[in-house]
């Protein structure tokens, strides 16, 4: 196979063993597998160090106990993440985590005396957006069939897949969720924001919307920056009036959105607001990442 066609190198760890992704093996019988029993976390890896690293164990700590998983130290998973990272000399990774309740006889209830089941990999990540950052990308409206605990960070994703096959097949990157009063809450794997009347709204946090970790990064980083933001959602109906509009996420960072349902959003061309958010972004993790580096030499301890 040519290089160009050869998939991402990747390892895998379950329950601390590392093992080459393509041998990875899971129980028949694991309920994340049976029931989507199972909560999951995905992160960046930057120069072999984990991006907002707190933020997201503490995510999935709140998931875990939201759907009563016990019994997982998340200090062991960290460990065992780093661990997976050093094995495979990963610099520019992405790291997913999924922990299940574990496997037992197919049955809805709880089963007692289960050990959940860690699983996890790491895998190269080379920047797929560069391209769309630079031109903005296209969203797709779509009503939001989700559940009514979006704020969890579930495996039970299918609504999200529908969802995201029908903006694919309409040539689009992402989708806009609305609900049924024309209430637009965030996209399928990203959170959103939009501008009207150089104001920025983002949905507030809620059981609507997964309370992302590069969100809520972003919020901070708006307020240093001295743009005015209001956690409110906007509606459909508005989409005529916002001016910009971008969305957010762990592997994507900032991406301009330039039309939804080919209709354009404001000039048609990746926003001021939009382009001044991105940029503090970027530096934020320029300054991590040297502050990193620091400690890692024991420049900063």
């Amino acid at each position: 196979m040519p290089a160009s066609q050869q998939p991402p190198f990747a390892l895998a760890n379950l329950n601390g063993e590392i093992t080459p992704l393509s041998e990875a093996k899971i129980p028949a019988l694991d309920r994340g597998f049976l029931f989507g029993d199972a909560v999951y976390e995905v992160m960046w890896v930057h120069q072999g160090k984990m991006w907002l690293e707190e933020e997201h164990f503490n995510r999935l700590e709140r998931s875990l106990k939201l759907i009563r998983i016990q019994g997982v130290n998340l200090q062991t998973l960290a460990a065992r993440v780093y661990e997976t990272i050093k094995a495979g000399k990963f610099k520019n990774a992405i790291v997913y985590i999924q922990i299940t309740r574990g496997a037992a006889p197919r049955s809805h209830a709880f089963p007692k005396d289960v050990k959940p089941f860690e699983f996890l990999f790491v895998q190269e990540f080379n920047d797929p957006y560069a391209e769309m950052r630079d031109k903005g990308i296209h969203l797709l409206s779509r009503p939001d069939i989700r559940w009514d605990h979006c704020d969890i960070k579930s495996t039970n994703l299918l609504a999200n897949v529908l969802a995201i096959q029908d903006s694919k097949e309409a040539g689009c990157q992402e989708v806009l969720f609305y609900l049924k009063d024309g209430t637009i809450t965030e996209s399928a794997h990203s959170s959103l924001f939009g501008v009207l009347d150089g104001i920025l709204y983002t949905s507030p946090s809620s059981e609507l919307i997964l309370p992302g970790i590069t969100r809520n990064h972003l919020l901070k980083l708006i307020t240093k920056e001295g743009i005015p933001i209001r956690e409110k959602s906007l509606n459909l109906a508005q989409l005529e009036e916002i001016s910009e509009l971008f969305i957010t996420g762990t592997t994507s960072g900032v991406l301009p959105v330039v039309t939804v349902d080919k209709k354009p959003i404001g000039s048609s061309k990746p926003g001021p607001i939009t382009r001044r958010i991105e940029k503090a972004y970027w530096d934020s993790v320029k300054i991590w990442s040297q502050n990193a580096n620091h400690k890692q030499d024991g420049l900063g301890i």
